[in-house]
């Protein structure tokens, strides 16, 4: 009851993106990470939750900078319109940004010397932090802010960038996050949780910023080097939906893999 009060209470918080994946997307994310960790893990995270004021498990945790914004800048990486990959664990124009946090609250919350209250507030953000990381148009332009000032037509209404946080996700797997949950952790063998979990958050922002930049999203038009943004509304078909459904799904499915891994080497001790 609590946790619904607090979603409906921000829903008048002003922020400078949309949400990233919207609440669904965030519990989905961490309720594939919990999942999938091991056993002493799970049992970690629910010590800690245990003495949460405000939610009753670790995937409705996973809302809590968005209620209200937290480290605003830190939610999202922003590029130049001709920015290329990323090669170091900075970001590219902003001494902060959702990779940093990262690996900041992923350094506190393995650190044994982090006090519990404040190793429980971490715990909030990582898992937060790697859903952004991994919506696309959280790794983009700060020009257009992320796809929000990109207005769309058709099967979704608004912005770009809620059609990608919520319109995407509910298509993909449906509003409930515990049911998308499971579909979704039945599509992920142990030779896709092997892959995944060879990369560092780098690679995942830069495979964030390759959809962003993809025909399929519709975000902005290539002219040489320079991602431009698209004149006028996208048009949010029913194919456009179709052909990002699996992307979607994807990044999902990665989000929650990879930090499930993070959790496990965070609690291995």
């Amino acid at each position: 009851m609590r946790y619904v009060l607090l979603a409906a209470l921000a829903l008048l918080a002003g922020s400078d993106r949309a949400f990233a994946w919207g609440d669904e997307g965030h519990q989905i994310v961490c309720e594939i990470a919990y999942r999938l960790a091991q056993p002493d893990t799970r049992a970690a995270i629910r010590k800690l939750i245990r003495a949460d004021t405000e939610f009753d498990t670790f995937s409705q945790s996973c809302v809590y900078p968005d209620h209200p914004r937290k480290r605003a800048p830190e939610h999202f990486i922003n590029f130049k319109r001709n920015g290329k990959a990323l090669e170091a664990d900075e970001c590219p124009t902003a001494d902060s940004c959702v990779l940093t946090a990262i690996l900041n609250d992923a350094k506190l919350v393995t650190a044994s010397a982090t006090k519990k209250a404040d190793r429980l507030i971490a715990l909030k953000f990582l898992g937060h932090w790697v859903g952004d990381i991994h919506q696309p148009l959280h790794v983009s332009f700060e020009d257009d802010r992320g796809g929000n000032n990109i207005h769309v037509a058709g099967e979704c209404s608004g912005n770009l960038h809620a059609t990608w946080d919520t319109c995407l996700v509910r298509h993909a797997v449906g509003p409930d996050a515990q049911d998308a949950a499971t579909d979704l952790i039945e599509g992920i063998t142990p030779e896709l949780i092997t892959k995944w979990s060879a990369s560092s958050p780098r690679d995942w922002a830069n495979e964030s910023f390759a959809i962003s930049e993809s025909v399929t999203t519709g975000y902005c038009v290539m002219h040489g080097e320079s991602c431009d943004k698209p004149s006028g509304n996208v048009d949010v078909t029913t194919g456009y939906l179709n052909a990002n459904e699996p992307i979607v799904r994807e990044q999902l499915q990665k989000a929650g893999v990879r930090l499930a891994r993070l959790l496990d080497q965070a609690f291995a001790d």
